[in-house]
């Protein structure tokens, strides 16, 4: 057997497993990228929904408080 060919049959190997390794953590750093992605934007709805409810409960507060000082005067 010539050389090249023995050092062909001994490279090709490590190049699949290496191959597969690199392919594999693509996967995973994709996936994690994301996961990330959605928590992020599953953060912010969140956020915004709980800004959205705050701004519709600031008023009915002001509105308590001065219901509540009026009849404090009373």
């Amino acid at each position: 057997m010539p050389t090249w060919q023995a050092v062909a049959i001994g490279i090709i190997p490590s190049i699949g497993v290496g191959l597969v390794f690199w392919f594999a953590m693509r996967a995973v750093v994709r996936a994690d990228r994301n996961e990330r992605a959605a928590l992020a934007k599953a953060d912010a709805e969140q956020s915004a929904e709980r800004a959205q409810s705050e701004t519709n409960a600031v008023p009915d507060a002001d509105v308590r408080s001065a219901a509540s000082d009026g009849e404090s005067q009373d």
